[in-house]
């Protein structure tokens, strides 16, 4: 833990786990705020995980969220009053602790003066001269008084920002780069599956964030807040100000738990799970070693989401365990998908059907999870009738694995990047923003039709690194970015479909039928998902070695 003194009674801090409430309580904290919403990273734990842990051992916990860079002076005064009525001391935490100071530096103004209020939080190690200005200036951050101004700026420190910064360098070595992201920890998310299914250990899937972002390039610890795009400024956190020549977006997406009524209070246990969070992929494995007898449910969200084959592929594993073991006749496993097919793809389907007979699921098809209730181990879900009407069904179960609805990050729906539904609006072939033609964009907050997967964002970087450097007048041409994505469906273990397709669901296989048939379970998938990929992606493709990802060029 990462425990700052701030003020008389108060310290803030970066996240906090359910398991630190011990240490946190035996350091003489009573209470606790918590600003961060829930759903901002893959590695966050639920603000209900924190509070029952926090009850556990008689500390009060409050929830008081703030998008990151969006503090409001009215969330300064109640974080002001709340500090008072709380019992002390009082420990805040958000993401980094920028969001507490933030909101403690805006509640004491007109307690203290700005140059107190700006020693107390560079003493605990965060800058506020931003938002002291923005105290100075009346709730206004003047754009025009930049912290930073580098050629390329990159938001998010994900698989596309990391490896487009790498491509870039390898096109344009010493080029002034920086990547903005918050994170401490760069995750392999792919491999969140294998953990689980008991193949991965999660801990193989975590790098540092220092250790992943090229050498020469600039990383900005932070969260970014708002877009200035006819300015060429991004405002972060702590009211501060980047200016960019070129401007690259990919902070991934938002997992919005919230959606579902009751799914934050009993994640994590109950037999609720979920391999989109790193701290409860290993709770899925331990699940699945548990169950012996009685009702699995696997949910799927409407569309879009992050890699559209993961909800199935750990529903295929958990049952081909069950196989092995002996019990699979003794779980009645169903698939409550949102949407109308089993895979967007037709031609893959055919494979697929034969693991979903020989494990007997049953799918159901129009059904959103809408609620649960961990301690009734009950599932409702709003079900779509032929005629177009829906009714409302609540099933029982004895394990339940959870995708959520998925949705572009805060910041970038209220943007002036965003289209009408959210996501950040970019040509599909040159991944060039429509309005903005010094911003590129690529991952999963892209509006582009291409699946959401690790594999996409591999093809992407290439096309964006050239694309930059051409609009920078160091390259000549255009790239072009043609839909690939791949989805290597794990059906058992050992086995997998492997899925690659372009924009239209146009297949494209990456080797030759008699090698790999994709539309076919293979072992030799299965090797490559399990041994290959991995150091794939961390020594090529965040390393810039674009290995059967060179984009296609054509003249301007």
């Amino acid at each position: 833990m990462d425990i700052r003194p701030l003020a008389t009674g108060l310290s803030v801090s970066p996240q906090i786990l359910p398991a630190d409430l011990p240490a946190i309580a035996q350091a003489g904290f009573r209470a606790i705020i918590c600003n961060r919403p829930d759903g901002e990273g893959a590695d966050q734990p639920l603000f209900a995980e924190v509070a029952r842990a926090a009850q556990d051992v008689g500390v009060e916990v409050h929830y008081l969220p703030a998008e990151s860079g969006k503090v409001t002076d009215e969330q300064g005064v109640t974080f002001g009053k709340l500090l008072a009525s709380l019992p002390k001391p009082v420990l805040a935490y958000c993401r980094t602790g920028m969001r507490s100071t933030t909101m403690w530096a805006l509640s004491a103004s007109g307690q203290q003066t700005l140059p107190q209020i700006l020693f107390a939080a560079q003493h605990a190690g965060f800058d506020m001269k931003g938002v002291v200005r923005r105290i100075a200036n009346h709730g206004r951050t003047p754009v025009e008084v930049a912290e930073a101004e580098h050629a390329v700026v990159i938001i998010g420190g994900g698989a596309a920002g990391i490896a487009t910064a790498a491509s870039l360098l390898a096109r344009s070595p010493g080029l002034d780069i920086a990547i903005i992201d918050p994170a401490d920890v760069h995750y392999y998310q792919p491999g969140w599956t294998l953990v689980g299914c008991g193949v991965f250990d999660a801990a193989e899937t975590a790098h540092t964030m220092a250790s992943t972002i090229p050498h020469g390039v600039h990383w900005i610890k932070s969260a970014v807040a708002a877009f200035e795009p006819e300015r060429n400024a991004v405002i972060l956190d702590g009211c501060r100000v980047v200016k960019y020549q070129q401007l690259v977006v990919c902070p991934g997406l938002k997992l919005n738990w919230q959606a579902i009524e009751g799914l934050p209070e009993t994640l994590g246990r109950n037999g609720v799970t979920s391999n989109y969070l790193y701290h409860l992929a290993p709770y899925t494995w331990e699940l699945v070693q548990q169950l012996r007898k009685g009702r699995a449910i696997f949910t799927q969200p409407p569309m879009p989401i992050k890699c559209a084959g993961a909800p199935q592929k750990a529903m295929y594993l958990s049952a081909d365990h069950w196989k092995r073991s002996g019990v699979l006749d003794q779980i009645n496993i169903e698939f409550c998908n949102a949407g109308a097919v089993l895979f967007g793809v037709a031609a893959y389907v055919p494979a697929l059907m034969e693991y979903i007979t020989a494990y007997r699921i049953d799918l159901n098809f129009g059904n959103t999870l809408i609620s649960v209730d961990g301690p009734a181990n009950t599932a409702t879900f709003s079900c779509a009738n032929a005629d177009g009407s829906k009714q409302l069904v609540t099933r029982e179960f004895d394990m339940l694995h959870v995708v959520p609805p998925q949705v572009a990050p805060d910041f970038i729906r209220v943007s002036p990047l965003a289209d009408a539904a959210g996501w950040i609006d970019i040509d599909p072939a040159t991944l060039r923003h429509k309005t903005y033609t010094n911003i590129h964009a690529l991952g999963d907050a892209g509006n582009s039709s291409n699946a959401k997967t690790a594999a996409a964002a591999r093809k992407q970087a290439p096309v964006v690194a050239h694309n930059v450097l051409a609009a920078m007048g160091k390259l000549a041409g255009s790239a072009s970015y043609d839909g690939y994505g791949s989805c290597p469906l794990t059906v058992e273990r050992g086995k997998i479909v492997l899925a690659e397709f372009t924009y239209g669901g146009k297949l494209a296989p990456s080797f030759p039928s008699w090698l790999i048939d994709g539309t076919r379970p293979s072992r030799l998938a299965w090797l490559l998902k399990e041994r290959i990929l991995p150091p794939l992606y961390w020594k090529g493709m965040l390393k810039g070695r674009e290995w059967m990802a060179k984009p296609e060029l054509a003249d301007l």
